[in-house]
């Protein structure tokens, strides 16, 4: 039997997290996913195999974790992928807006708000986070909240006002309290 193996590449100042002090961070994702990590610093490859019996979901669990830590979100954050229910959503701006950095600068700006408020809205609305790193803007979250933070991610980048997007935001919030309401309500005991 063929082991599973994936190669991604982290941005060297990322690095040292992924490992962590003491390799901990490494020592951690590989502990809870059942694979071997293995990373050269010089240059930022990373190698992620799975250990025999591992399963595939494992590998594939373990490149979101190494992908959300390279892209700007703590080890504490990243490790919330362990939960089968929860993913990382990327949002790459140099696919919208090329590489006019100044553009792309103004847009990651707009997401953060003054003092960091619009993201610590959307986060707080739907439970997500948020890192804005480099060129990208990604989250963690469950399916569904995941995919209502993008919309209003997006909505930023397509320059929709603040206001329109916090009023959007209390909406979804609103229907994702009555949606769990009902769902206690309907479980079968």
């Amino acid at each position: 039997m063929r082991l599973a193996e994936i190669n991604l590449v982290v941005p060297k100042d990322r690095v040292g997290v992924l490992i962590g002090p003491d390799g901990g961070v490494k020592k951690r994702i590989e502990t809870e996913l059942q694979v071997d990590i293995a990373i050269d610093s010089s240059v930022g490859s990373v190698k992620i195999v799975e250990k025999s019996g591992a399963g595939a979901i494992n590998i594939l669990k373990a490149k979101e974790v190494v992908t959300a830590i390279a892209h700007g979100f703590s080890p504490e954050k990243s490790f919330k992928l362990f939960d089968e229910d929860r993913i990382i959503d990327v949002i790459d701006l140099r696919q919208i807006f090329g590489r006019n950095e100044s553009q792309t600068s103004r847009i990651k700006g707009r997401i953060i708000g003054r003092e960091g408020k619009s993201r610590r809205l959307i986060e707080e609305a739907l439970g997500v986070s948020v890192s804005v790193y480099g060129h990208t803007v990604s989250l963690i979250g469950g399916f569904e909240t995941a995919g209502i933070a993008r919309e209003a991610l997006q909505m930023l980048i397509d320059g929709k006002q603040h206001a329109s997007v916090f009023k959007f935001l209390r909406v979804k919030q609103a229907e994702l309290k009555k949606k769990s309401k009902t769902e206690l309500w309907q479980k079968p005991v």
